[in-house]
């Protein structure tokens, strides 16, 4: 049986924290580390955390749930939208242009490990994202700005 060549591995934990209102996202593996395939880390989200509203985007999404539960919203604008409580040990998969959004909703703090793939996108709109809550600049404007700066469309709120 031949065997691959085993290559020396590269540690990608930069451990990095990403402030974006109350949520974080703690960078394990950035798309300089990963030639732009990834963008990887921990989404750390209060009770009442997440993105305000549905988007979609091109790079694909997993959520292995760690601690706690997130709700996830999946399914077109003005169509029918599935909620779907992913709790820790589960898994949760997106493909690329899903519209979707994700909250916590629970009275408890919740982690997930979350890969986009490919990262450039994700990474490119977190960064800016945390750089605008830094800054104070909050207004719906900037953000909407940054989002299609890096290929994230905004849809709107969840219609309950």
């Amino acid at each position: 049986m031949d065997m691959l060549p085993v290559e020396t591995p590269v540690v990608l934990n930069s451990g990095e924290r990403l402030a974006m209102g109350t949520d974080e996202f703690v960078v394990l593996a950035d798309c300089a580390r990963t030639g732009g395939a990834l963008f990887a880390g921990l989404v750390k989200m209060p009770p009442g955390g997440g993105p305000p509203v549905m988007h979609r985007h091109d790079p694909g999404e997993v959520y292995h749930v760690l601690e706690g539960e997130f709700a996830f919203y999946v399914g077109p604008p003005g169509g029918d939208i599935r909620r779907t409580v992913v709790s820790a040990g589960e898994v949760m998969s997106l493909a690329g242009g899903t519209p979707h959004t994700i909250r916590n909703e629970s009275d408890a703090g919740a982690v997930a490990f979350v890969v986009h793939a490919p990262g450039a996108p994700m990474e490119g709109f977190t960064r800016a994202a945390a750089a605008l809550a830094e800054d104070g600049d909050t207004t719906m404007a900037a953000v909407l700005d940054i989002a299609a700066e890096h290929g994230i469309e905004l849809l709107g709120p969840v219609v309950e």
